[in-house]
């Protein structure tokens, strides 16, 4: 990674919604995934930098990201501003669907920046697409998490292995995969004389 961004590097926010909180999924990793998405977004928004997020709209009828229900919403964590602009979708990939790659083109964003939920799911499928789509991209490690997955044998591989093997998939072949304090380093905050940043 470079030192420093360029200043038209997008934060992309994939699914920070409550429904992910559902016990139904199972067992997660990275608890402090959320923590670390609200202090990038915090930096991003102090530098103003373009932000984007994304919320998972589910087509299917037992999922809680149904847009009809309370999970659907974004958590606290991740929260849009006014400004910040909110992308729907109903698969796996935010490039799907949506107007998120005209928008990025029309904003001459090159480069992103993926954190979210979830890291196997649709944090890579959005990975990938960008990836091939030509955007630099980067994805925070310790930004992401996801979810025990049953295999199609019935084995059960946890969301530690998970979560680390699609980062070892991605990395060097869709994007670069860093850390928050990384990102951190490399983007300078600009002061303000107002606490209104």
């Amino acid at each position: 990674m470079e030192p420093l961004l360029p200043t038209n590097t997008a934060l992309l926010i994939i699914d920070v919604q409550q429904g992910l909180d559902a016990p139904q999924w199972g067992k997660r990793n990275n608890p402090d995934a959320e923590a670390n998405i609200a202090r990038l977004l915090q930096a991003w928004r102090k530098a103003r930098r373009p932000v984007i997020h994304i919320q998972h709209c589910s087509v299917h009828p037992d999922s809680p990201l149904r847009p009809e229900l309370p999970g659907c919403e974004f958590k606290a964590e991740a929260k849009p501003i006014e400004g910040e602009p909110i992308f729907k979708k109903s698969v796996n990939s935010a490039f799907i669907g949506t107007g998120l790659e005209a928008f990025l083109g029309n904003n001459g964003i090159e480069q992103l920046v993926m954190v979210g939920l979830t890291t196997d799911h649709c944090v890579s499928s959005t990975t990938r697409m960008a990836g091939n789509l030509g955007f630099v991209t980067l994805l925070v490690s310790d930004a992401t998490a996801t979810f025990d997955r049953k295999g199609p044998d019935g084995k059960l591989y946890p969301a530690e292995t998970i979560h680390a093997v699609h980062l070892a998939s991605l990395n060097d072949e869709f994007c670069e995969v860093v850390t928050t304090e990384a990102l951190m380093q490399a983007v300078p905050q600009k002061h303000s004389t107002t606490d209104q940043d």
